[in-house]
C-alpha cells in the first residue's frame, strides 16, 4: 500500500494528473477525483475542459471495458459514483459558463416496473459522456415522460423495463408521442433485460440498447446526425 501514498496529486503535471484521474476513476476513487478536479480548476482550467479531458475521457475507458466484458456492473457503478463527485463540483461552474451540452435526456423505468439498476447505470454513463440527464425514477406513466420531455426541452427519451409484463407500456408512450404529433422531435431509446432489437423496432423506438455503453454510443451517433441535419 505504501506505493499508493507516494502519489501526491498536486505535484503531478497537468498531463500526468489527467492520466492519474483516468486511473482513479477506473478504480472508483471518489475523494481523489474530487481533489483532482479542484487542482485543475485552481490551475486555471476551464470547467468544460476538466469535464471532457479528465472525467469524460476516463469514463470512456470505463465504458469501453464494460462493453468488452473487462469491467462489470459493480465496478462501473463505483466509477460512475466517483465521477458524480467530480460532477458535483463542476455542475454549478458549467452552468455559469454556459458550457456546451452534448444533449439532454429524460430517462425512467416504465409504469408498473420498479427496477432501476440498469436505468441508473445508463443515466450515470450518459452523464459521464457529457449529457444532461433528467432521471424520473421508476413506475412512470406516459404523461410523466411527455411532460418532462417538453418542460426540459430534451433531445432523448430513454425507457427501461425489466418485466415482460411492463415491456408493452413502452409502445403506449411512443404511441402517445405519435398522437400528439411530436414523435419526430425526440430520439427514443429503449432497454432492459427482456427486450431485443426486434421488439424495439416493433414498438417504433429509434434503437434498442443492450447495455449502458451501447446506450451512450447510440445516443452520441443520433445526436451527431441530428446536428448534421440541422446544419443541412
Amino acid at each position: 500500500m505504501a506505493d499508493d501514498d507516494e502519489i501526491i496529486l498536486s505535484e503531478l503535471s497537468d498531463d500526468e494528473l489527467v492520466l492519474q484521474m483516468h486511473d482513479d476513476l477506473y478504480d472508483g476513487m471518489k475523494p481523489e477525483i474530487e481533489e483532482g478536479v479542484n487542482i485543475l480548476l485552481e490551475r486555471g482550467w476551464e470547467p468544460y475542459e476538466v469535464l471532457t479531458k479528465a472525467l469524460v475521457g476516463g469514463m470512456t475507458i470505463v465504458g469501453n471495458d464494460f462493453r468488452d466484458g473487462i469491467l462489470f456492473v459493480p465496478e462501473v457503478l463505483l466509477a460512475a459514483n466517483a465521477m458524480k463527485g467530480g460532477m458535483a463540483i463542476l455542475k454549478p461552474l458549467l452552468a455559469e459558463t454556459g458550457a456546451p451540452k452534448v444533449g439532454k435526456m429524460v430517462i425512467g423505468t416504465v409504469k408498473g416496473d420498479i427496477h432501476d439498476i440498469g436505468k441508473n447505470l445508463v443515466g450515470m454513463m450518459m452523464e459521464g459522456a457529457g449529457f444532461e440527464v433528467i432521471d424520473l425514477g421508476i413506475n412512470n406513466a406516459a404523461d410523466k415522460y411527455i411532460e418532462a420531455l417538453k418542460s426540459e426541452g430534451a433531445d432523448i427519451l430513454g425507457m427501461s423495463a425489466l418485466l415482460t409484463t411492463t415491456m408493452p407500456y413502452m409502445k403506449v408512450v411512443i404511441d402517445s408521442l405519435v398522437e400528439m404529433g411530436i414523435r419526430d422531435d425526440y430520439i427514443v431509446l429503449v432497454g432492459g433485460a427482456p427486450l431485443n432489437e426486434e421488439f424495439g423496432k416493433a414498438i417504433g423506438a429509434d434503437a434498442y440498447c443492450r447495455d449502458a455503453a451501447v446506450a451512450v454510443e447510440t445516443a452520441k451517433s443520433f445526436i451527431a446526425r441530428k446536428h448534421n441535419q440541422m446544419k443541412a
